[in-house]
């Protein structure tokens, strides 16, 4: 990764010193006003400053030297859009003067400081180590407090430093391995900032705006979301009269720091990625998700890293370094704040097969899940890690450093606590960390491929809209409409209706549109309950193929003729019925009416098109077997609507489904469409820019003489009281839950209770989020994105249904119900208040005038109301009904037809997970 300290490999390494462990190292009575006693393990000791800031003493008089470190809990991780580099950015700039210093690398100079500073993923700090003199001292805080709150942060410098910090950039793009991790990491998370590299984009780089990096100075850069460590030789008592002087002085800022927030989810399959750049020698590297650094699981995380990475003893170096499939290899736990990765990587030469480099890696890596780690192995990883520890003491500025590395990851304590976990492992642990993170489905694999001339894709810069648009004016004016009255009154006056000669009702309704357009629904009814009976599927795979081809046309051609048409055209069928709706214009409707009569008629079946539809059809099945929304409202339907098997009326499992289609032949489908196909029942029902005089005869013509074989007689679904289930379905690794719920009453949609129902059921589940099971399960609860309830009544049989449905997370699906059934009882109990009544009434029948300014939602109707026997005056009528309504009306037609206890649910969603993820909490 770039930009990556060495000294960050080291950080778990610190071993505190022999001093004795106290309450505090000062006394408690002689601290500075207002300064507290945090903290004090093993020698080093926690403070607190009223204004947030943190202070670590870590004292080693044997030492001549103190190390100050200031570090800022803010890296590349809490960048925004826009922002990736920041961070770094702005510690360059911390370089470049304050207030009251200047030139601070002049000072620096002066004081005979070894200094730095440095970005990561987490933190961004600053240290300078020196001569230890109380004078030297006094200065470094006095600096660090001063450019805490006080540096230029200036555009003169950005301008400078902007170009430094993208040479920085570019001399990392050199290096083909270090830009693979990066692009191992990106891919790995697609959410998490740590998929960013610290050094950011480039276009980020040369084009943040001055004014956001002072605002991400002025946010970050303050003393309660600091770290302050001072080690080495030094008085304490003094030091921290020092640190109130100069930190204590800054004020606690008014802001708030948020946490971030963003968790990267679980990872759901293998990811790859390849980078192609000019370069000698091959890579190839494998990440995989691990625990946060202070997780307990990651001490052994880490021995396991250690185990694959010691040379010459560990695993990769033995499975490719001496068998000469790669010439290096390492392998690296990432120790973050939050959740990080473990990465391993090959360098192959360029005339060694990378795939069997690739494959050893995996081996090596994963196989530790299988066969475990040896005793020798274990001792050798664990002896080496707790070194590391000892010999870092040895130098008080990396103790200082690796302490505030800690601190960034939540806390200094947890150096110790590390410490005695990685003292505590075992094989057992280490396998078990591998079984449980080292899989397939939890794997990122990156490859770099030398490429003498990589081929890329230039894409220009975004382009000067304003400029583009500037002289622009267009073409011709489409032509306007006429103004339309939508009042079912006044629709019907303009209503045309014929009875062609084949028996199909045609229905005209003639007015100017814009542009000239023209909606028209052909809608066939054919066959009965006996003559259907068993052809459900073979119906739908019919109506299937309708649009793959005709005697005359290939689909490719239907597909060319409806673009010169300029014509949206689909058709379909099933089990009873078929369709086509067309939209067109006045001067290609004669023509467009051809070819969708040609597609209804003359359908070629065509073999091809015949096994990839049912691919298809079965792909979606299989999708629906898994899915919550289909197995809920699946089996939700077969409850309340139960028919035989052979029924068309009967509802399908999608297993079921699958073997009826997989059984359907081509001759099959031929037939079915030669017995029943035909126009002597149904309506062509044609709105918009047209002549009637016109129409009429070409509709004799074309459909005319079209007889369906079998007579049609509607099949009728009779009430049946059905007892109530309340049932959940497991729907294992899927993320949302859904509720399926309803009941059926015995009910038509001319009951006098029906106008009062409807206006019931928009306010209790209907509008825009303002129905009571909105506002209570979405708006109150925040339960559910998608809620809402449906009132179905029919015109012949009286069997009306509410349905409702929502969706929300599996671990809230029982409060879901029960939100939703005390909004239910509490409907009951209450009813609707007088200004809800009259907001719904206004929006209701609002939104009845804005489906009849849509032709094609007229022609629906106007097909309805054919079937039905109806013309629109009947809406006049209910729409009145609804005008007139009385809350006493409504309330008691709701208590009449819906309870409750009388509703059936049905729940699917992965409960199985959730009442394990309780049981692990427990």
């Amino acid at each position: 990764m770039r930009a990556r300290l060495a000294s960050l490999i080291l950080a778990a390494s610190i071993l505190a010193t022999g001093v004795a462990a106290s309450a505090s190292l000062v006394d408690p009575s002689r601290l500075p006003g207002g300064v507290r006693s945090v903290a004090s393990v093993e020698g080093i000791h926690e403070y607190a400053l009223p204004n947030g800031l943190r202070v670590i003493l870590f004292p080693d008089p044997s030492k001549q030297t103190t190390t100050v470190c200031v570090t800022y809990i803010v890296g590349s991780r809490h960048e925004a859009y826009g922002e990736t580099g920041m961070a770094h950015l702005l510690e360059h700039l911390m370089f470049k003067g304050s207030a009251n210093h200047p030139d601070i690398p002049g000072e620096l100079t002066a004081h005979g400081c070894r200094p730095n500073g440095s970005t990561w993923f987490d933190r961004t700090n600053y240290f300078e180590t020196f001569a230890a003199t109380e004078e030297n001292l006094s200065w470094a805080l006095e600096m660090e407090a001063d450019r805490m709150v006080n540096s230029f942060i200036a555009q003169k410098d950005l301008d400078s430093e902007m170009t430094v910090v993208r040479n920085e950039f570019e001399s990392g793009e050199n290096d083909p391995t270090a830009v693979l991790e990066e692009r191992v990491f990106s891919t790995a998370y697609l959410w998490h900032n740590y998929g960013n590299s610290t050094i950011g984009c480039r276009a980020d780089i040369e084009n943040v705006p001055i004014e956001r990096l002072q605002a991400f100075y002025r946010k970050w850069y303050q003393p309660d979301n600091a770290v302050l460590v001072i080690a080495g030789k030094f008085d304490a008592e003094k030091t921290l009269g020092l640190v109130q002087s100069s930190f204590g002085k800054i004020p606690r800022p008014q802001r708030s720091i948020e946490r971030t927030y963003t968790a990267e989810p679980p990872q759901d399959g293998e990811r790859t990625v390849t980078l192609r750049r000019v370069g000698d020698t091959q890579a190839v590297a494998v990440a995989y998700h691990v625990p946060a650094g202070s997780h307990p699981d990651f001490a052994a995380i880490e021995v396991l890293a250690s185990i694959l990475n010691e040379e010459p003893s560990g695993r990769l170096y033995k499975d490719l370094v001496e068998t000469k499939k790669a010439v290096d290899v390492r392998a690296t736990a990432y120790q973050l704040a939050e959740p990080g990765m473990l990465v391993a990587s090959a360098e192959v030469r360029s005339d060694r097969p990378l795939e069997e480099a690739r494959r050893s890696m995996l081996d090596a890596v994963e196989g530790v899940a299988e066969g475990g780690v040896t005793a020798a192995e274990l001792a050798r990883a664990q002896e080496g890690l707790l070194k590391d520890w000892e010999m870092a003491m040895l130098n008080s500025q990396r103790a200082a450093i690796g302490l505030s590395e800690w601190a960034a990851m939540g806390d200094w304590r947890l150096l110790f606590l590390h410490r005695d976990r990685l003292r505590a492992v075992t094989a057992e642990d280490v396998q078990r960390v591998a079984r449980t993170y080292l899989v397939e489905n939890n794997r990122t694999v990156g490859t770099f491929i030398p490429t003498e001339a990589p081929e890329r894709a230039e894409v220009p810069p975004t382009t000067d809209v304003a400029a583009m648009v500037k002289d622009y004016r267009g073409g011709e004016e489409i032509v306007q409409g006429e103004e339309f009255d939508t009042s079912p009154e006044a629709i019907e006056r303009q209503v045309i209706r014929r009875t062609l000669p084949s028996g199909l009702r045609l229905v005209m309704l003639p007015k100017k549109t814009r542009g000239g357009a023209v909606q028209a629904n052909l809608n066939l009814r054919f066959g009965d309950e006996s003559s259907l009976r068993g052809t459900a599927r073979v119906a739908e795979l019919t109506g299937s193929m309708l649009m793959r081809g005709t005697l005359k046309r290939t689909r490719q051609e239907i597909q060319d003729e409806t673009d010169r048409l300029r014509a949206r055209l689909f058709a379909g069928g099933g089990a009873g019925y078929a369709f086509a709706n067309l939209q067109t214009t006045r001067e290609n409707l004669a023509e467009a009416m051809g070819l969708a009569v040609e597609i209804l008629r003359e359908p070629a079946f065509p073999d091809s098109e015949f096994d990839t539809m049912k691919q298809e059809r079965l792909l979606r099945l299989e999708e629906a077997k898994t899915d919550p929304g289909a197995k809920a409202f699946t089996a939700l339907q077969r409850h309340l609507r139960p028919y035989p098997k052979d029924d068309v009326r009967y509802t399908p499992t999608p297993e079921e489904s699958i073997v009826e289609v997989e059984a359907v032949t081509l001759q099959e489908a031929r037939e079915f469409h030669g017995s029943f196909y035909g126009a002597s029942d149904g309506s062509l029902v044609i709105v918009g820019d047209f002549d009637p005089g016109d129409v009429e005869p070409l509709a004799a013509r074309i459909l005319g003489d079209w007889k369906s074989p079998r007579p049609y007689a509607r099949i009728q679904d009779p009430f049946e009281a059905r007892p109530v289930i309340d049932e959940r379905i497991e729907t294992p690794d899927k993320e949302s839950a859904v509720m399926a719920a309803g009941l059926r009453m015995e009910l038509r949609d001319d009951d006098p209770d029906y106008p009062a129902l409807a206006l019931a059921n928009f306010m209790t589940g209907g509008g825009f989020l303002n129905s009571r099971l909105a506002t209570r399960i979405r708006q109150k609860d925040g339960l559910s994105y998608g809620v809402g309830s449906m009132l179905f009544a029919s015109a012949f049989d009286r069997n009306a249904g509410f349905v409702t449905r929502a969706i929300c997370a599996p671990q809230n699906a029982e409060r879901l119900v029960a939100a939703f059934k005390e909004e239910i009882d509490r409907i009951v109990r209450a009813g609707f208040t007088d200004e809800e009544i009259a907001e719904a009434k206004s929006g209701y029948l609002q939104q009845r005038v804005v489906s009849r300014s849509q032709d094609r939602e007229v022609a629906e109707t106007l097909a309805g109301r054919e079937e039905e026997e109806r013309d629109l005056l009947w809406d006049a009528g209910v729409e009145e009904r609804i005008r007139n309504l009385t809350g006493e009306e409504i309330h008691a037609a709701f208590k009449r037809h819906i309870d409750a206890g009388k509703i059936s649910i049905v729940l699917a969603g992965d409960f199985a997970r959730v009442g394990k993820a309780e049981m692990e909490t427990e």
